[in-house]
């Protein structure tokens, strides 16, 4: 990124709202080279206030990304989208924050698209996105590309996410078996990115919190050498620092064929404001 300078300024202009319940959270965070790649490409991000406004209007934020286009071009593709959304979605004005989050999705594609056609080396750059916001006692993903999300409660792993790539599209349409699309030399084309477009069309997934929860945010890099099943026993028996290592770590050896990125997130309680 040195042949850019760019300062984003986030002034607070979050609507008052009644602070109703404060979500007492735990996480850890991995992201590691892997073993094929020259650089690392994923990026993650975190925001964390303990402002009563800002938990009550927007709350804490969780990002991570998965840039595409080679060398310095995915990974500043992933370092501009979780800075810029997570600037224009505390700093956007409106008090739903699905408005806020589609809005911080727009202005991170056209930001990188700026990017890509002003500077030659980053043509075509574009990136993943998959955000967790828990704001008081909703939880908030936002999900563009194939990295993913995941909620554990009550010890029943569930991915919250759906993938945009063309295999997914294909066994959503009744063309294509589960089976075959692991198998298909296709299964990482992706239909969805930020930057790639003007506009993408972010999937927004709103739903309740409760105490227990656990969520895992993972570049593909993970889920490619990571069963289900494994990410469940792990979420289940570790705290959240040590499942995120421990995660990235079974990333590598089973393969490292990508960049492995992880954030877990534990819900220890939501107490009465």
């Amino acid at each position: 990124m040195d042949e850019i300078t760019a300062e984003i300024t986030v002034e607070q202009v979050a609507p008052k709202m009644e602070l109703r319940v404060i979500p007492k959270l735990s996480f850890g965070a991995k992201t590691d080279m892997g073993k094929v790649r020259e650089n690392n490409e994923d990026k993650h991000e975190f925001y964390i206030t303990e402002n009563q406004g800002e938990i009550a209007a927007k709350g804490n934020i969780f990002v991570v990304c998965d840039g595409m286009g080679g060398h310095e071009a995915g990974q500043c593709a992933s370092e501009l989208a979780t800075k810029t959304f997570i600037d224009v979605y505390r700093s956007h004005p409106s008090e739903d924050i699905a408005v806020c989050a589609r809005a911080a999705v727009t202005a991170s594609t056209r930001f990188i698209n700026d990017i890509s056609i002003a500077i030659p080396s980053r043509k075509g750059m574009g990136t993943t996105l998959s955000a967790l916001i828990i704001c008081q006692d909703r939880s908030l993903v936002v999900q563009v590309g194939d990295s993913r999300v995941y909620r554990m409660r009550d010890g029943d792993l569930k991915q919250i996410t759906t993938d945009h790539t063309w295999v997914e599209e294909t066994v959503a349409a009744g063309m294509m078996s589960r089976e075959e699309a692991e198998q298909h030399p296709y299964r990482h084309v992706i239909t969805r990115a930020l930057g790639t477009e003007r506009d993408v069309t972010p999937d927004v997934i709103e739903n309740d919190v409760q105490v227990g929860d656990q969520f895992m945010i993972c570049s593909d890099g993970v889920t490619n050498h990571v069963q289900d099943s494994q990410i469940a026993r792990i979420m289940s028996s570790m705290s959240p620092s040590e499942a995120a290592w421990r995660l990235v770590g079974d990333a590598l050896v089973g393969g490292g064929s990508d960049n492995a990125t992880v954030i877990v997130v534990r819900v220890d309680g939501l107490e009465s404001a």
